[in-house]
């Protein structure tokens, strides 16, 4: 035996570095020896011989020994001679023989690496070498308790391996799975022939002897059972015999819950639906009679948990089977399913309204699919009515929070309700599909009653009711809101209840959850307001008072801050007489926080946004005088601006970074606070029609300083950036004055992110105003191209990976911005530059279209070489721009598509591919027939592109049709990379 050319010893000084608890050059040793021993063509043999003749008592040894063995299995079996895979066989029998007489089993934690040890053996010699692999193992154990946990284990082991594979396919491990797949169907069938029965059999023999002595053997077991059943013959387990056992285990408390999830599994085997009705029926039929179907009498919740799923799986069994019946089947079947479904809902509705979430989780699958049954059908029965009306009151009780909720602090338990809630929202939705009629009278009639006598009730109890006014919303879908014009049944009874919900005085209730609720309602139904404006005063108290913005719940007061915000937004025309009123009252909420450190401000610097921009959309919409919108526009916004300045004179002088960053995030908020104010403008009501020109344009100088600011530089740039960004959409040609100098102070020290971020503000400027700022850009292109050379340029580590992507999105930032500028009709921004600045700066247009693998960026050159060749490749055009075609566009169009990184089964690169087309077009379009001799005279020749292929190539850009251009320049670059 190969093994006797090795010291049948192993270095005992590296197992010592096995132990967790072991110096870091022992555990070093230790896995030094471990790669010496997968890597040597023999020296693993020394494990399979500790394992066989059990040397070694450490569980970590062992665990290491099996590890060796599987590496040598899974990755080097081929390649081991027969000699050293019978010695595999061999050492594992003789492992298990082991077991056998051992008094105590080994760990888990072993028997689980065995197992797979074995299973991975299975799979590569089953088929060849090991066909008795079962009967081999079989033989060996018999009953006995430990070599039955292990043979167990292996048949869970192969099932992960063989079944059970959850594989990524992505596209290099295609082919592998494909083998896979193969494999473990060719060992599913010769297992299904040779030798599933006898296993079948074995399982019984376990199920039986074990279930008093070693349960924890029989729930392995059942565990198998419910693994091997969705894919072996299903005769072989639903059978009186085995069924039989299965439920007299279901009443044996340390079994009943791996029996229920046996039934389950068998339930879910897919067969005729005819038979999956028979099946089912005789299930229930069994269960019934053994008193599982009195639910109220089981205190075993865990249990009631695995019965509810088993029900569930029996219920969406027969849902399934009643559907495949009613597309094609016999009537008397179809209708004798529909039935079995039917007399399943008393026990589906005591299980969804269990007191424990997770037993009525369980069964909404079935309770959904019973009411899509319900929805399908021509007319519906007194009962089945009765049925939707049980569900509805089931749904409505489970909505509601229990005692244990922790509104203030919420947790796993919280996370899990919300959830299931909206599992719960989902049965609500399919009920209103069902019967609109019946939910919106059951909502109603719990609304109205709760609502009488909310001041006695107990909070979830309110919280439901009105959260079941709010899910009707949903529930019962229309265009844009309009929930109060149509279908007057409906808009007179939700219109109703929203006149109940406004003016009952719940909105005083003093509980955390339902001022939500109320607010989020009023929201929700904002177009109530429209309908009955009387109604608007008193909810605007209860946004401005205890009840909403001053709330003791900082939740509650965040989430109110945002609904304040739409509700003004969509009732801004009916607000004209509250604006006064409503601005003079939120005046405290709106003041800048200060930085000093203990302040608790009642709003957070987020939820003052929404603030700010209420206070906004009033003052624009108002129908106030001109003057009078100035006035308080420049009231909203001077506490701002002199706050800002008396904080950026302080942020220099400050030394500790911590209080550098405290007084930042001030400015920062101050700047976002008045661009946020903006966005109340619209084109029906301008910065210029609304007179607030002056007091944006006093904004601006007051923030633009705090671009030259030398510290906390980055935090302050970008909210200036996009204060500017507001402006540029807001104020039209007034904020020209103000962009060169603070482009000055951008494009000062600034980092790759600083110019990836300002150039789309040159962008947005150039887009929008176009040749109005022909001659900043003309003096700001130069510089701003120089810094994002030099940025660029900056050496950076070989492995920073975010230097590398920041480098990349200013890369495309700039070609960006170079398309922004050759598309915006400016030529002369670029074309007064110089030579020297316009070779330099198309050279990089060059580089990005061929040396940087970044689709996304070479599409942007192509289209920015396209563009130029149109402006100046013609006859009018730059002079010696036609020779720059020649050496170097043409090139790049041939070169980019033939570098190895260029992917032509990429989508996005398909797409730079056609750019490429069209700028190849471009040039014909430009250049005529001197364009197509120079490709077959000069060019194409010296690619050594054959005649006959030039020729093609030249006969297609002659064509119109540029979608056979396209096509055929993919087929060209496919053919030379062949």
């Amino acid at each position: 035996m190969a093994c006797q050319s090795v010291a049948a010893v192993m270095d005992e000084q590296a197992l010592l570095g096995l132990n967790p608890n072991a110096d870091a050059c022992y555990r070093q040793r230790a896995m030094v020896y471990f790669e010496q021993l997968k890597e040597s063509q023999d020296a693993w043999e020394v494990c399979a011989e500790a394992l066989a003749k059990g040397i070694y008592n450490d569980d970590h040894v062992k665990f290491f020994c099996f590890q060796v063995l599987e590496h040598q299995i899974k990755f080097r079996h081929a390649g081991l001679s027969a000699m050293q895979q019978q010695l595999i066989r061999e050492t594992l029998m003789k492992w298990l023989q082991c077991q056998l007489m051992n008094t105590h089993p080994e760990k888990p934690f072993i028997r689980n690496k065995a197992a797979q040890v074995f299973a991975l053996t299975f799979i590569m010699e089953y088929l060849t070498h090991w066909p008795k692999f079962f009967y081999d193992i079989l033989s060996l154990v018999g009953l006995n308790p430990h070599g039955v946990d292990v043979y167990l284990r292996t048949l869970m082991a192969i099932d992960a391996e063989v079944v059970d594979r959850d594989i990524l396919h992505t596209p290099e491990l295609v082919f592998v799975f494909a083998q896979e797949t193969r494999r473990n169907t060719l060992i599913k069938d010769t297992m299904r022939e040779q030798c599933i029965p006898s296993l079948v059999e074995s399982w019984f023999q376990i199920l039986q002897a074990y279930q008093q002595s070693h349960p924890e053997l029989t729930c392995q077991c059942l565990e198998v059972v419910g693994a091997y059943v969705s894919w072996i013959d299903l005769n072989l387990i639903a059978n009186d015999r085995f069924v039989n056992l299965l439920l007299s285990q279901m009443s044996v408390e340390e079994l009943r819950e791996e029996a229920c999830d046996c039934l389950f599994e068998i339930v879910n085997k897919g067969m005729d639906p005819m038979d999956k009705t028979k099946l089912v029926e005789s299930l229930c039929q069994v269960l019934q009679s053994a008193g599982f179907f009195n639910v109220e009498q089981e205190e075993d919740v865990d249990f009631l948990a695995k019965f509810s799923r088993l029900v569930n799986g029996m219920g969406q069994s027969l849902v399934l089977s009643w559907t495949k019946l009613a597309k094609g089947g016999n009537p008397k079947d179809t209708a004798e399913t529909l039935q079995a479904v039917e007399a399943k809902v008393p026990l589906l509705l005591q299980l969804l309204v269990h007191e424990d979430d997770d037993i009525s989780a369980n069964i909404v699958g079935f309770c959904y699919e019973y009411l899509h049954v319900l929805k399908q059908l021509p007319q519906l029965t007194e009962q089945q009515k009765a049925n939707i009306e049980a569900i509805m009151l089931a749904v409505m009780k489970k909505l509601t929070f229990d005692d244990e909720y922790n509104f203030e602090n919420e947790g796993e338990d919280e996370a899990m309700f919300v959830e299931y809630r909206k599992q719960l929202k989902m049965l609500l939705d399919r009920l209103a599909q069902v019967s609109p009629e019946l939910l919106l009278e059951a909502v109603r009639r719990v609304f109205t009653s709760t609502m009488q006598s909310w001041q006695t009730a107990r909070f979830m109890e309110v919280e439901v009711a009105i959260r079941l006014l709010y899910m009707l919303g949903e529930a019962l879908p229309v265009s844009h809101g309009a929930h109060f014009s149509g279908d007057t049944a409906k808009t007179s009874a939700l219109q109703d209840m929203m006149r109940t919900l406004v003016s009952c005085g719940v909105s005083e209730y003093q509980h955390s959850s339902v001022s939500l609720e109320f607010f989020e309602t009023v929201a929700r139904y904002e177009k109530f307001f429209i309908v009955e404006p009387q109604h608007i005063p008193n909810v605007l108290m209860a946004f401005l008072d205890q009840r909403g913005l001053r709330h003791s719940s900082p939740k509650v007061r965040s989430r109110v801050a945002y609904l304040f915000s739409r509700f003004v937004k969509t009732l801004h025309k009916h607000m004209n007489g509250f604006i006064e009123g409503i601005l003079s009252r939120i005046q405290d909420l709106l003041k800048l926080a200060p930085p000093e450190n203990g302040f608790s401000a009642l709003l957070t610097s987020d939820d003052q946004l929404f603030m700010f921009e209420t206070a906004g959309v009033l003052i624009v919409n108002g129908e106030s005088p001109v003057e009078r919108k100035q006035a308080m526009m420049r009231s909203l916004l001077s506490p701002l601006m002199e706050a800002f300045t008396l904080l950026l004179a302080k942020l220099p002088q400050e030394t500790e970074e911590e209080r550098q960053v405290v007084l930042a995030d001030c400015l920062s908020h101050a700047v976002g606070f008045a661009s946020r104010t903006s966005k109340a403008f619209s084109n029906k009501q301008t910065v210029k029609q609304c007179g607030c020109t002056e007091v944006y344009r006093d904004c601006m100088q007051t923030f633009l300083p705090a671009l030259s600011c030398p510290v906390q530089r980055g935090l302050l740039r970008s909210s200036v950036r996009s204060f500017l960004h507001r402006m540029i959409i807001c104020m039209e040609e007034e904020v020209l004055p103000f962009i060169p100098a603070a482009s000055e102070h951008m494009l000062k020290d600034c980092e790759a992110k600083d110019l990836q971020e300002f150039i789309p503000l040159i962008s947005q400027i150039t887009a929008k105003f176009k040749r109005h700022v022909s001659p900043f850009l003309q003096q700001v292109f130069m510089p701003l191209v120089l810094a994002i050379f030099e940025v660029l340029s900056r050496p950076a580590e070989e492995n920073d990976q975010a230097a590398a992507l920041e480098k990349q999105m200013l890369r495309r930032s700039y070609f960006c911005f170079i398309q922004t500028i050759a598309s915006s009709g400016m030529n002369e921004v670029m074309a007064n530059q110089g030579a020297e600045n316009i070779e330099r700066v198309v050279f990089t247009i060059i580089q990005g279209a061929v040396d940087f693998p970044d689709p996304v960026a070479q599409k942007t050159c192509f289209l920015i070489l396209s563009r130029l060749v149109e402006l100046w490749g013609g006859k009018d055009g730059m002079v010696g721009f036609p020779d720059f075609i020649y050496k170097h566009i043409v090139p790049a169009c041939f070169l980019a598509p033939l570098k190895p990184t260029f992917d032509l089964t990429d989508a996005q690169t398909v797409l730079t591919l056609s750019e490429c087309a069209l700028t190849l077009k471009m040039i014909h379009l430009k250049r005529g027939p001197e364009f197509i001799q120079f490709l077959q005279q000069e060019y194409l020749p010296s690619l050594q592109v054959s005649p006959e292929i030039t020729q093609e190539l030249c006969q297609v850009l002659q064509q119109p049709d540029v979608k056979v251009l396209k096509s055929y320049i993919k087929a060209f670059f496919q053919r030379a990379r062949l």
